[in-house]
């Protein structure tokens, strides 16, 4: 018997590979499904099942295009209504997979289709839990993302199938099991998931805040406080996941047709595209063409494209470093953007090289933003993390605006007065300054390095730092 963990830290997402006895099973892949055939492949495996643990909001899965090139089946749990061919699974079915087997568990609270996937060797031991989105490390599934898709749902609602969820199905299970989850820290499936990305059952039960002991009142509070609003394009992703999606071997057919310099020009003309830079942010700031948006790719790009772009079906042209065009269709496709019309050939360079018109962002380092501030202690200082992040430490005299919700909060930024903007470590300031720039804001400077810059540098007046895990 084999277990894999793929994990995909753009997203925060796990998926697995399990194998026995020439027979595998894919639980919740990515939307690129040929590293799982290749790896099956390699193993002189076939892939018999594509276990989905629920419908996903915050990524589109690969269990469309897996299915169609393996012929394996795609299995949902109970209340599950696909719009494809696909199992649907009865609440404590088996699934025979070479010698061992896959025991089903309906665990509705995050979804109401939500399951986990408990793994029993050739022995009959119980060794492995997938639970998907219904538990995580430190932490469970937030029950507020299904309501926007079933119409007579409420959070509470979830919050409550969760809980039992949680007593009736999970908790009585064996201490030595190993936890697998979908997800890690930095997904916004959850609100407090621990970094590491697996655990046994019984550390969970005495760690993680929402399996100790309480009443199904207390549980719904606590799951429920300090929930943000989820990303936009999260009900989207569902639907794709739901209904079914083009194949990814079409949009990335698609999205890596090549464009002159002239032809990029005319095609955002005629479109109307996004014009997309994923170069990285200070790269970026030097120089790239007017009205495009910066967005790196080595960062949590997906995730960022995915809460920023208005809708999955916007056009989109690309900018990106030679040869990394095929990995940012890929990685947008991963979230539901197939509609990624053709990049840039060359790169930035080749536009330059053109004459063509350029723009640029005035980036400082934490040191020179000290020293403006010597000669001007009024400088509006605009810090664009999390409001979660900014309360637990800031520059005392920063003004929060977070990137996540820009486009609510614009009439907050005076085009008139000049900012100096800054993050945790300059990925999202450059987002936040691209964005405001091409609607014609002109006097915001990034600076370097971002808070842990301005920090280290033992010159700012810092507020007391309070304990993130306390604002939950």
């Amino acid at each position: 018997m084999k277990i894999e963990q793929i994990y995909t830290g753009c997203l925060a997402q796990g998926a697995y590979y399990i194998e026995s006895n020439g027979e595998a099973a894919i639980i919740d892949p990515l939307r690129e499904v040929q590293p799982y055939i290749d790896r099956a492949t390699n193993n002189n495996a076939k892939i018999k099942y594509v276990l989905e643990t629920h419908f996903h909001a915050d990524f589109v899965s690969g269990h469309l295009d897996l299915a169609k090139k393996t012929g394996a089946t795609i299995v949902f749990g109970p209340t599950a209504k696909p719009g494809f061919e696909a199992h649907v699974a009865h609440d404590g079915e088996i699934l025979k997979l070479g010698d061992v087997s896959i025991k089903v568990i309906h665990t509705p609270g995050h979804t109401m289709e939500s399951s986990c996937f408990l793994l029993i060797d050739s022995d009959g031991k119980e060794t492995a839990l997938f639970t998907g989105d219904t538990l995580f490390i430190g932490d469970v599934g937030r029950p507020d993302l299904a309501q926007k898709v079933i119409a007579d749902l409420t959070q509470e609602k979830l919050a409550a199938h969760l809980y039992n969820s949680l007593h009736d199905k999970i908790i009585p299970l064996a201490d030595d099991i190993i936890v697998y989850p979908a997800h890690g820290a930095g997904s916004a499936c959850g609100k407090n998931m621990s970094k590491e990305t697996t655990d046994t059952l019984g550390n969970q039960k005495k760690i993680n805040y929402a399996l100790q002991p309480m009443s199904k009142e207390e549980f719904t509070d606590k799951v429920l406080d300090g929930l943000m609003p989820p990303p936009a394009y999260f009900p989207e992703n569902v639907l794709m996941n739901i209904k079914g999606y083009e194949s990814i071997d079409s949009v990335l057919n698609k999205g890596l047709h090549s464009f002159s310099p002239e032809g990029f020009e005319t095609a955002a003309s005629e479109t109307e595209a996004l014009i997309l830079d994923t170069r990285d942010p200070q790269i970026f700031a030097k120089g790239f063409i007017p009205g495009s948006i910066n967005i790196g790719i080595d960062g949590n790009f997906a995730p960022w494209a995915g809460a920023l772009i208005p809708t999955i079906k916007h056009p989109i042209l690309i900018i990106a470093e030679p040869g990394r065009e095929e990995e940012v269709v890929t990685r947008l496709a991963r979230v539901g953007y197939d509609n990624t019309i053709g990049y840039l050939e060359g790169g930035f360079e080749t536009w330059k090289k053109t004459g063509k018109s350029q723009d640029s962002i005035i980036s400082i380092t934490a040191d020179e933003l000290w020293e403006r501030l010597q000669v001007n202690p009024e400088l509006n200082i605009l810090d664009v993390r999390k409001a979660s992040e900014h309360f637990s430490e800031n520059i005392i005299q920063s003004k929060n605006i977070a990137l996540d919700y820009i486009n609510q909060n614009l009439a907050q930024v005076d085009k008139n007065k000049t900012y100096y903007v800054h993050c945790a470590g300059g990925y999202r300031s450059m987002i936040f300054i691209s964005i405001l720039k091409a609607r014609g804001y002109n006097n915001l400077i990034d600076v370097q390095g971002g808070f842990k810059a301005i920090k280290d540098s033992g010159k700012f007046k810092i507020s007391d730092y309070v304990c993130p895990t306390t604002m939950l």
